[in-house]
C-alpha cells in the first residue's frame, strides 16, 4: 500500500522537484529567521537580542541549504538564481519555478510565524498592527531602514552586503582554489550569513535576497499591516528587491576579476608549448 501512495505522489518532473525543494528550503530557513526576530521584537529583549536572530537566520541557511541541495542547488535567493540565470549556469526556463518555488516557501513561513505568535502579536500591540512607532511589527517580517538611513545609504549597504554573501559563496564553492570540504559549505554558508548580519545589519536588516523580504512583506499588507508596508522609509521595498541583484553581479565580477580569470588549471606538460620535459642527471 505505501509502495503504490509513494508511487502515486511520485513527481517525475525536474522542474517541478526542484520547485518543490526550493519552496521547502526557503520554508525552513525564514521559519527559523522570523520566528526568533518575532521572539525578540515580542519578548521585549527578554527572550534574546539581535544575536539570537543572526544565529537563527544562519541555522535556517544551513537546514534549508541540506533539504534542498541535492535537487535545486538550493539557490533559495531570487538575486542568486537570476545571477546564475545570467551566467548561463541555469537555464532561463527554469527561472519561473524557482522564484515561485522561493516565494511560496518564504510567503507560507511568514503565515506559519503569524500563526505561531498570533495571541503574543495581540498581546503586544493591543490588535493595532503598525509599521512604525513604539509597537511596530511590521518588521518582524520584513526588513525597513533605521530612521536615520536615506535611501541611497541603504540601498548601498544592502549592495555590498550581497556582494559579499556573493563572493564568500563563491569562494567556498571554488574548486580551482582552495574550497570548503566536501559536506561543509552548507554550514560555511550558514557561518557566513552569520557574519553578514554580525557587521552589516544594523542600517537595514541585511535583507540580501528579495525572496526573503517581498512575500512576507506581501503577506503582512494582507494580515493587517495594510499598505504601510510599502510606503514607510521611503517607499523602502523596491531596495531589497534590487540592490541584492546587482550586489550578486558584483560579487561575480569581483571573483572573476581578481580570482577565476587568472587561475586556470597548470598544464601537465612540461612548458608552456605543450612540448615532454626532458630530465637530465
Amino acid at each position: 500500500m505505501l509502495e503504490k501512495i509513494q508511487k502515486a505522489l511520485t513527481i517525475r518532473s525536474g522542474t517541478i522537484r526542484e520547485l518543490l525543494a526550493e519552496a521547502l528550503g526557503m520554508f525552513i530557513l525564514m521559519v527559523f529567521g522570523l520566528s526568533a526576530v518575532a521572539q525578540v521584537v515580542l519578548g521585549k529583549g527578554d527572550f534574546g537580542q539581535h544575536l539570537s536572530i543572526n544565529l537563527a537566520f544562519g541555522i535556517g541557511v544551513t537546514l534549508g541549504i541540506h533539504a534542498a541541495g541535492g535537487i535545486s542547488g538550493a539557490h533559495l535567493n531570487a538575486a542568486i538564481t537570476l545571477t546564475y540565470c545570467l551566467l548561463g549556469k541555469l537555464p532561463w526556463r527554469k527561472l519561473p519555478a524557482y522564484l515561485i518555488g522561493q516565494f511560496l516557501g518564504s510567503f507560507t513561513a511568514a503565515a506559519t510565524v503569524f500563526g505561531i505568535y498570533y495571541e503574543a502579536l495581540y498581546d503586544y500591540t493591543k490588535g493595532n498592527f503598525t509599521v512604525m512607532g513604539p509597537t511596530a511589527t511590521a518588521s518582524i517580517f520584513s526588513t525597513y531602514p533605521a530612521p536615520y538611513v536615506s535611501l541611497v545609504g541603504g540601498f548601498f549597504t544592502e549592495f555590498m552586503a550581497t556582494t559579499m554573501l556573493l563572493l564568500g559563496i563563491l569562494i567556498i564553492h571554488d574548486e580551482k582554489n582552495n574550497a570548503a570540504l566536501k559536506g561543509t559549505q552548507a554550514l560555511l554558508t550558514g557561518i557566513l550569513v552569520l557574519g553578514i548580519g554580525l557587521g552589516m545589519g544594523l542600517n537595514t536588516g541585511y535583507a540580501i535576497n528579495p525572496s526573503r523580504d517581498l512575500p512576507p512583506r506581501i503577506f503582512t499588507a494582507v494580515a493587517g499591516w495594510g499598505m504601510d508596508v510599502f510606503t514607510a522609509g521611503h517607499h523602502w521595498w523596491w531596495v531589497p528587491l534590487t540592490a541584492p541583484v546587482l550586489g550578486s553581479l558584483a560579487g561575480v565580477l569581483i571573483h572573476k576579476l581578481f580570482i577565476d580569470f587568472h587561475n586556470q588549471p597548470v598544464p601537465e606538460s612540461g612548458n608552456e608549448k605543450g612540448l615532454p620535459v626532458v630530465e637530465s642527471s
